[in-house]
């Protein structure tokens, strides 16, 4: 597989998540079966993702036009073309990419592919479990939904 990061070819509107206002862009996407990456192009005042962490995955950001601000646990920052961030699996990894300049950017996201995954979105304290590659097998809970380990388990007959 290939792509090139500079030009349009391939680069399609996004057909999950759904859209919704604020978290608007377009990508396109290599992927082997460990290891993927996803060209976002960024219209001006649009946000990749919900503020969020990986569990059980690193992700690599890499600018590659414009001027996007990275939001993080250390707070916002202004990025330039060129910048590389690697963000650890956990809290310390937190982060989301917000085009608030009057330009598109375009940042590259390399992931590696563990399932099953989990990342938590931390602005509406959810959390999201994926155990396969299909939009449908993936689910958000909320993190308050909090049950004992033993709730609705029986014993086994004749214990």
């Amino acid at each position: 597989m290939q792509m090139n990061l500079l030009d349009d070819d391939d680069c399609i509107p996004r057909t999950w998540p759904p859209e919704r206002p604020g978290f608007e862009w377009r990508r396109k996407r290599v992927a082997g079966d460990y290891l993927g990456a996803s060209l976002y192009a960024l219209p001006p005042g649009q946000a990749t993702f919900p503020y969020h962490y990986e569990l059980g995955n690193d992700e690599l950001l890499v600018v590659v036009s414009g001027s996007p601000q990275l939001r993080s646990p250390e707070g916002e920052r202004q990025l330039q073309p060129g910048d590389c961030i690697h963000f650890p699996s956990g809290e310390a990894g937190a982060h989301q990419v917000i085009n608030r300049s009057a330009e598109e950017a375009r940042v590259l996201l390399v992931s590696n592919f563990a399932m099953p995954r989990a990342a938590v979105q931390v602005d509406s304290r959810k959390m999201m479990i994926r155990w396969g590659a299909e939009a449908e097998e993936r689910a958000w809970f909320p993190l308050d939904m909090i049950a004992d380990y033993w709730d609705g388990e029986q014993p086994p007959d004749n214990a």
